[in-house]
Order: C-alpha cells, then sequence, then structure tokens
C-alpha cells in the first residue's frame, strides 16, 4: 500500500544544506582511505551523501552528487598532478564525478518510490537500505569497468584494508563489502528517520549486519608450506620524465640485488619496468638474466616492455637459466588508458595534442593467463593497476595460485598517496583470497603481505633495497573467488531490476487511481 505520510519522501534537509553537506561528506570518505586511513569515516562519507540525497528531485540528485563526487575524487586523485599537471587530474576526476553524479539519480528515486509501494516499518529498515546499497554497489561497478576499463579506485570496500571488516572481503568479495557497509548506513538512518531509537527490536536490521562485519572471520584457505622469495626494489630511474641513459633501470635493480644475492631463495622477483630492455630480443639483456639466475640459483620474475610483430606489450617473464627463456609470460590485460595506450587516439588529438603526444608507445592488451607454474608453485599475478580489477584476481586463484606477485611502478606519483592506496589494494586482495602477496614496486612501498593482511616484511619508499622472506603458501577458495561474480550481478543488476519495478508498480498505481470514476 502507498504510504500516506508525506514525511517518507520529504527531502530531510534544504538543498542548499545538502549540497554542504556533500562537499563535506567527500572529503570526510577520501580521509578513509591512505595515508590518512580512518577507516570508520567511509560510514560518515556515505551517510553524508544519503541523507542529502532523501525526498531529492531528479536534478537536486544530480546536484548532490556532483558536489559530492567532486569534493571526494579532486582529493582522491590529486597525486595524478605530481608529474602529469592539471589536465589528465581534471579530466579523470571530471569524468568520475560526472558518473557519480548520474549514479546518485536511481538512490534518489528509490528514496522517493519505495516507501509509497511498501509503508511497513520494517520494508523502511531492510528493503529500503538494501536497495539503496545495491544501487550505490553497482554504481562502482559502472565506474569500475566503463568506459574502456573503467576506473574502480575509491570503492568503498577498499578503504578497509586495515579495519576489523575487512576480513568480510574473503566471503563476498570488494563489492559485498561495500554492499553490507553502506547498508548499514542507510538502515541506520531510517532508524532514526522512523523515531524508533527506543524500540530495541527495531534497530536488530543494522545491529545484526553490523555485528556480522566484525564478528565473522576471514574464510580459512589450507596451509600448503612455504616459499623464499627474493624481492628487489632498485628505486631506478623508471618514472615517465626521468633523465636516464640505456640500462640505468637495469643497472639499478642489478645494485640492489647484490645484497642478497649469495642468500638461498626460491624465486627473485623484480618489480614492474624493472628492465629497460626487451631481453626476448636483445641478446645482451638475456645473457645477463641468464648469469643472475644462474648466480642466485633460482628463477626470476621480471618485467619489461616487449614487441612480438608490431604489437608492445607489458610483460611479466619468468626467466630461468639453462632452460629456453623465457619459461613463461603474461601480459597485462588491462594498459590503462591515457597512459599506457592512448583510446580513440584521434579524438583526443584534436582536445589536447601536445598532452597526447608526450605518450607514444601503445601496449596492446594481453590475452594470456595472470598465472604461472614455478618449479611446481602456483603464482598468481598482476601488473600495477590490474590489482583494481577482481576478474584478474579471481583468475589467478582458479588457476592454482598459492600466492600472488604484485609487479608495479609507482615512479611517475612519488612522494604522493597513490603508493599507499595501491598497496592498500593489494592487501584487500590477500585478504579476500586467502593468498600471501608479494607487493614489488621499482620505488616503493613495497610489502610483503600475509593471507590475513598483516605486514610480513616491507621496504621503505624512495630508497633501493631487497629483502627475503619466507612467504606463507595457501590452497583453497574462497567464497569471494568461487561466488564473486555472482555477487557482483546480484547487487549490481538486481538492485537495478527492483528499482524498476519499484517505478513500474508507481506508474500501475498511478494509472488505476487515475482512472476511478470521480464522484
Amino acid at each position: 500500500m502507498p504510504d500516506s505520510s508525506p514525511a517518507a519522501v520529504r527531502p530531510l534537509i534544504p538543498l542548499w544544506l545538502a549540497l554542504i553537506g556533500a562537499a563535506v561528506g567527500g572529503a570526510v570518505l577520501d580521509a578513509a582511505f591512505p595515508d590518512i586511513g580512518w577507516w570508520p569515516l567511509a560510514f560518515v562519507g556515505v551517510a553524508f551523501s544519503l541523507v542529502g540525497l532523501i525526498g531529492r528531485s531528479v536534478w537536486g540528485a544530480v546536484a548532490v552528487g556532483a558536489v559530492f563526487g567532486a569534493s571526494f575524487y579532486f582529493i582522491h586523485i590529486s597525486w595524478i598532478t605530481r608529474y602529469l599537471g592539471a589536465l589528465p587530474w581534471f579530466g579523470l576526476a571530471g569524468i568520475e564525478t560526472v558518473f557519480f553524479a548520474a549514479g546518485s539519480i536511481p538512490i534518489a528515486l528509490a528514496y522517493r518510490w519505495l516507501p509509497r509501494l511498501r509503508a511497513g516499518t520494517w520494508a523502511r529498515l531492510v528493503a529500503l537500505p538494501a536497495l539503496v546499497a545495491g544501487l550505490w554497489t553497482a554504481r562502482e561497478l559502472f565506474m569500475g569497468s566503463w568506459p574502456y576499463t573503467g576506473f574502480p579506485w575509491g570503492r568503498i570496500g577498499m578503504s578497509q584494508s586495515e579495519s576489523p571488516l575487512a576480513h568480510i572481503a574473503s566471503w563476498t568479495g570488494v563489492a559485498g563489502l561495500t554492499f553490507l557497509m553502506v547498508f548499514v548506513t542507510a538502515a541506520v538512518i531510517e532508524w532514526l528517520r522512523l523515531g524508533r531509537w527506543r524500540r530495541i527490536r527495531t534497530a536488530m536490521p543494522a545491529a545484526a549486519v553490523a555485528l556480522a562485519l566484525v564478528a565473522v572471520p576471514a574464510f580459512p584457505t589450507t596451509d600448503a608450506g612455504s616459499y623464499r622469495i627474493g624481492a628487489v626494489q632498485g628505486n631506478g630511474p623508471t618514472g615517465y620524465f626521468d633523465d636516464r641513459e640505456p640500462y640505468d633501470v637495469l643497472r639499478s635493480q642489478l645494485g640492489a640485488t647484490q645484497p642478497i644475492i649469495d642468500e638461498p631463495m626460491d624465486l627473485l622477483v623484480w618489480p614492474e619496468g624493472g628492465i629497460d630492455g626487451d631481453p626476448m630480443s636483445n641478446a645482451s639483456v638475456a645473457d645477463t638474466l641468464d648469469r643472475l639466475s644462474e648466480r642466485v640459483g633460482a628463477p626470476l620474475l621480471v618485467n619489461a616492455a616487449t614487441q612480438r610483430g608490431d604489437d608492445v606489450f607489458n610483460t611479466s617473464m619468468l626467466w630461468q637459466a639453462g632452460a629456453e627463456n623465457p619459461v613463461a609470460i603474461h601480459d597485462k590485460s588491462r594498459p590503462v588508458p591515457m597512459g599506457e595506450y592512448v583510446p580513440d587516439r584521434w579524438f583526443f588529438e584534436l582536445i589536447v595534442p601536445d598532452l597526447i603526444g608526450l605518450i607514444q608507445r601503445e601496449y596492446t592488451p594481453g590475452t594470456n593467463a595472470p598465472f604461472m607454474d614455478v618449479s611446481g608453485v602456483g603464482v598468481g599475478l598482476a601488473i600495477c593497476f590490474d590489482v583494481l580489477y577482481d576478474d584478474v584476481i579471481w583468475s589467478g586463484a582458479h588457476d592454482g595460485a598459492q600466492l600472488y606477485v604484485f609487479q608495479t611502478n609507482n615512479a611517475d606519483f612519488r612522494d604522493t598517496d597513490e603508493n599507499l592506496q595501491q598497496l592498500a589494494f593489494a592487501r584487500m586482495r590477500a585478504i579476500e583470497t586467502g593468498r600471501s602477496v608479494v607487493n614489488i614496486s621499482t620505488v616503493g612501498t613495497s610489502q610483503v603481505i600475509a593471507p590475513d593482511g598483516r605486514e610480513l616484511d616491507g621496504l621503505p619508499a624512495a630508497e633501493a633495497g631487497a629483502m627475503i622472506t619466507e612467504v606463507p603458501l595457501r590452497s583453497g577458495l574462497t567464497p569471494a573467488v568461487i561466488i564473486g561474480g555472482a555477487v557482483q550481478v546480484v547487487l549490481g543488476w538486481g538492485s537495478i531490476v527492483a528499482l524498476v519495478f519499484c517505478g513500474i508498480s508507481i506508474a500501475f498505481a498511478r494509472r488505476r487511481r487515475d482512472a476511478r470514476p470521480r464522484a
């Protein structure tokens, strides 16, 4: 039955105050992420957004969403300006703001429509928060996949890498964690709106989910032994605009490897771009890697730009002395638009020809699996920003990864929050999959992360260094890896279908009402 009380759908606060709250809320949400990392602020930031959207018109929702999105993204990814300047920052933060604003419309419609269809207390405390949380999650999933490969940076679930809630990601994936966090926030708001704070039982939906977020432990994967890994951070001149001579990066990596070169190890790992030469076509570089592998008595997992035919790839290679090298390769599956390639180059050259002209290399997306078998040990892979994409991570686990190696190059964002935010994503992936992660960067921060998210070893940023770590191996798949894709479909598309159903139902109800004869 429709809700006879207009209070269920009227705005909680005037638009001018909602806009101020949105500006504050975006900044508060950013503070939940590194380097501040006050994770409870994620709930506060989401609350600012939702309170401002309750009862809004379509254009009011766009305004509130745009202010919140701008406040969040222009702060959150300000690290882009470190070397690349203001134009890419405005471009990326601007398009994310547009998407965030557009995605605020369905949430505002949910607040207007669902109370008209279901007026009961439990519909307001359960169904409405679930719909709002699903629509928020759907927006995250859309922004993380389109245009081109999307930009899944700033997902609410990723803010919890060092919180007691992170373990939920092993059951639901990051999308499920986002959903549950927004559900709790929206349910508390409805509980307060209904004025039922004296009735403890009406707080049960929010309390039950909040308790589950805190109390449910990580899904246990199975101990499969350990693996001794050497990881080297060369701190070489690997930035896009760094001055360097040929092979300076390779020499930096070799120099930083020297302190551990005689230590026993099962695998030696170098970061993304750790070789400034293609060992698949450069005999001198290949010979250097052969001799290094022979000296350390272990295979190497290295990375370089490689060319096959007319295509250029960002390639991780398994290299072993005495073998036909490379033993195995993995090409980055999602090169970064406007960083590693320029989609629709002809169009963007019309707008910003000088900036686009700086991006000469056009990486081709790889199609081989993000996985290598290293002497019987399964190693899952993600190259730099590929760590953001759920399917890349899950694919490695399905193929048999017992640990992960994430190779990255943060040199273009030195002295910013970017490397710490990316490291938080790596920590969430360890927890989500129940696997150890070796996150090795050219310039830092590099860490070895345990399956429960603890730091096992690390190297400080902006310093050359090396570490050897006994890395725990795990087998068995977490529920997040098994059903994560289905969770995304149910939460994303399911919430959209539910909202459409609400809209159609209200339209039919209005038509029936208008068709009744009047006395």
